[in-house]
């Protein structure tokens, strides 16, 4: 029976195996050596199979590392192709890279002459913007001072113009007023001189005759008179009417100013003793007291007949009653 071992898959098994074989024998005999004849079959008969289960583990390993390098060897020959392409477009690219970089250069050129030319184009855009600004706000100040564009605009001639009636009624009032003045001059110096005034003129100014002139003159000495007369009667009565209500009041009522009236009664110890009133509201309705020396020495009549009842009269009277018992008692 021969050996798994002797049946190698090719050169290089039939070259490994020898020195391994010798070895697994040497093993091997120096287990069988140990051994009884009888215990040997079995045990040899076991190592074999062992021995064949490895070398064909060691065969199959082999046939797959194999396999894995022919593949390794395929790939490395796609990647060495691969590379060659890389290096040959790499010097393509190279050979054009020369050329391109001027076209670029000479466009990037191009386009700062381009971007100034711009910048100038804005400028002068600008410049000439604030011209037509300008020139459409002198049009319009001249328009609105009358000018006009003779070349697209007619100048309509009116048969009756207002301009020109207004321009000769214009002249003609002015003829009128020189006219009128030169009168009153001629008046002026008739007057200075102190002689009769002209028909005309008289006429012209509009002044009475002289026959009117004294018939009015007695009518404002009739009215004068008329006047003094009520006067004189108007005061007799004011005079009369104060000693009344003096006489029934008690009270000497005069106007210091406008509005203001100074009450002094007649039991007063002093003449200085006064109230003041002001008159308020409208049509002078409402009076009210004003603060004086002699107003601090009544302020109980003052809090209890003017503040919580508000009547003056009754104040005034309770002033009365207690200045007349004052000058009982004394």
């Amino acid at each position: 029976m021969a050996h798994p071992a002797d049946q190698g898959g090719g050169s290089g098994g039939r070259k490994r195996w020898p020195r391994e074989r010798d070895g697994m024998r040497a093993i091997l005999g120096s287990y069988d050596s140990e051994l009884t004849p009888a215990e040997y079959s079995p045990q040899l008969t076991r190592r074999m199979r062992e021995a064949e289960d490895m070398v064909q583990k060691v065969h199959a390993h082999s046939s797959e590392m194999e396999a894995q390098l022919s593949q390794a060897l395929e790939e490395l020959g796609g990647q060495k192709q691969r590379a060659d392409m890389l290096e040959m477009e790499l010097k393509m690219l190279k050979s054009q890279a020369g050329p391109a970089e001027q076209s670029f250069l000479f466009s990037r050129e191009e386009v700062s002459s381009l971007r100034l030319k711009v910048e100038e184009l804005e400028g002068e855009r600008s410049r000439l913007e604030e011209e037509k600004r300008a020139l459409e706000t002198q049009l319009e100040r001249l328009t609105l001072q009358g000018d006009y564009d003779q070349s697209r605009a007619k100048v309509l001639h009116l048969s009756l113009n207002p301009a020109g009636v207004a321009r000769q009624r214009l002249h003609e009032d002015r003829q009128r007023l020189h006219e009128e003045c030169a009168r009153l001059r001629e008046l002026v110096h008739a007057l200075e001189a102190g002689g009769a005034v002209p028909p005309d003129l008289e006429a012209a100014a509009g002044l009475p005759s002289s026959r009117e002139v004294a018939e009015l003159e007695k009518q404002v000495e009739s009215a004068q008179l008329k006047n003094q007369r009520l006067k004189e009667v108007f005061q007799a009565k004011i005079q009369e009417f104060r000693k009344v209500c003096y006489t029934l009041t008690g009270y000497q009522v005069d106007i210091t100013t406008e509005n203001q009236y100074r009450l002094t009664s007649m039991y007063a110890e002093r003449k200085t003793d006064c109230l003041i009133f002001k008159a308020a509201g409208p049509s002078g309705t409402k009076m009210q007291l004003l603060e004086t020396e002699f107003s601090r020495t009544v302020q109980e009549l003052i809090e209890l007949h003017l503040l919580r009842q508000d009547s003056i009269p009754a104040f005034l009277s309770a002033l009365t009653l207690d200045l007349f018992s004052r000058q009982t008692v004394a």
